[in-house]
């Protein structure tokens, strides 16, 4: 057996033993106890973990690849570090005749002074499992370290086949490092031992233990999360950058905008109206009414800009009359007129006699004593000054852009 152990054996310990077992791994879990784990590493840089990997050697062999690792017994037996300097290979049982089983392959360490089993060494072993209709892998037994539950179906054997080992193995590896160290997370995601460890998870976020919980380390600092890495947020109020560039903000149980606007909505159909009160519906404009909806900021205010390309046309026969086009909004939230519309904060376009040539109007104003959360919707009026003429209204649109 080429697993190699220290202060295990009353007797025979080699310098060789002590050298290959000079790992100092102890991620703590507790004051006294460190994590049971395998150190993380492979040979050309490009894997997490590499040690004591499992893979066929035939139909019902495995090797189990070379690797360091500690194994943590009870609180008085301090923690067992082992080392596998060359390759072993397991051989499992046939499978049963009538039910399959789950296997379980182990780091495990006999110490005679705890489980009397009159040994005092380090071994690969296989915990054999029981067959049954749904069958479950054996626990691990004290001192030992799980590497790999292998499902044996029933019936295989090395004469008809063997495992199927591209579904059979169960990968159950876990990692350490030494104190301080970052942990690169493989295997289940376990409690941080204090405050302040650091931990680098499977999908490459980056997290601090506080006390209670793994928090992604741009939240830990207040920052903002990179568009690189997990979408999970840790409380309501933090930000992220987003691939396309848009900064978002958590708002407890969904990302959102983090400014959310401009708001905006055009449209480049023409319609007009010979009413002289105002309207939100233009004839021949094939959609009415034209509106923009908004959620108002926490500062209570918004800039409001509205415009039209207008023009004023005289009905037959009609000559000789001054007349005015006028577009202004209705603001509303819910059913409740948040600010009426006016001629006096209208955009306005307006002709002395017959001519009916085109004017572009806007105007840009300050919506204020807006209710933080709520939506509003900015609707779109029109009239004209007389019911002779019709005003044209083109090009019509409404922008609102919340103040931050």
């Amino acid at each position: 057996m080429n697993l190699r152990s220290s202060w295990v054996a009353e007797t025979g310990q080699t310098r060789e033993d002590t050298r290959l077992n000079q790992i100092g791994a102890t991620t703590m879990v507790n004051p006294v106890q460190v994590r049971s784990g395998i150190l993380p590493g492979s040979y050309d840089g490009k894997y997490r973990l590499s040690g004591f990997w499992m893979t066929n050697a035939s139909a019902m062999a495995a090797i189990v690849s070379e690797g360091r690792a500690v194994i943590q017994g009870d609180v008085s037996q301090g923690v067992y570090p082992v080392a596998l300097p060359a390759s072993e290979q397991v051989t499992f049982a046939a499978g049963d005749a009538q039910y399959g089983r789950i296997d379980l392959v182990v780091l495990r360490v006999y110490d005679n002074l705890y489980d009397g089993s009159n040994r005092n060494e380090a071994k690969v072993e296989i915990i054999q499992g029981v067959p049954d209709p749904a069958p479950k892998a054996p626990a691990a037994p004290p001192r030992s370290l799980p590497l790999y539950e292998v499902t044996v179906p029933a019936g295989v054997s090395a004469g008809n086949g063997g495992i199927p080992w591209e579904t059979s193995l169960k990968d159950l590896r876990t990692p350490v490092v030494s104190v301080g160290g970052i942990l690169p997370v493989e295997g289940p995601v376990l409690p941080g031992a204090h405050p302040g460890q650091y931990q680098d998870t499977a999908d490459g976020q980056f997290q601090r233990w506080d006390g209670g919980k793994w928090v992604a380390y741009p939240a830990a600092v207040g920052g903002i999360i990179p568009a690189s890495v997990s979408t999970q947020a840790s409380y309501t109020g933090q930000y992220r950058a987003t691939a396309g560039g848009q900064l978002q903000r958590w708002s407890g149980s969904a990302w959102a905008p983090a400014f959310p606007g401009p708001y905006f909505n055009d449209s480049l159909d023409a319609g007009y109206t010979t009413s002289t009160t105002y309207v939100t519906t233009l004839v021949e404009r094939e959609k009415n009414p034209l509106t923009v909806s908004f959620v108002a900021p926490e500062t209570r205010q918004a800039i409001l800009t509205f415009g039209s390309r207008m023009e004023l046309a005289l009905a037959t026969g009609t000559t000789g009359i001054a007349s005015s086009a006028f577009m202004g909004v209705r603001v509303t939230q819910g059913s409740t007129v948040h600010r009426e519309v006016e001629d006096e904060l209208a955009a306005i376009a307006s002709k002395s006699a017959d001519p009916t040539d085109a004017f572009s109007a806007s105007t840009t104003q300050r919506l204020h004593s807006l209710t933080p959360g709520l939506t509003y919707t900015v609707t779109a009026c029109y009239r004209t000054s007389n019911t002779n003429v019709r005003a044209w209204f083109d090009n019509t649109f409404i922008q609102v852009t919340p103040q931050y």
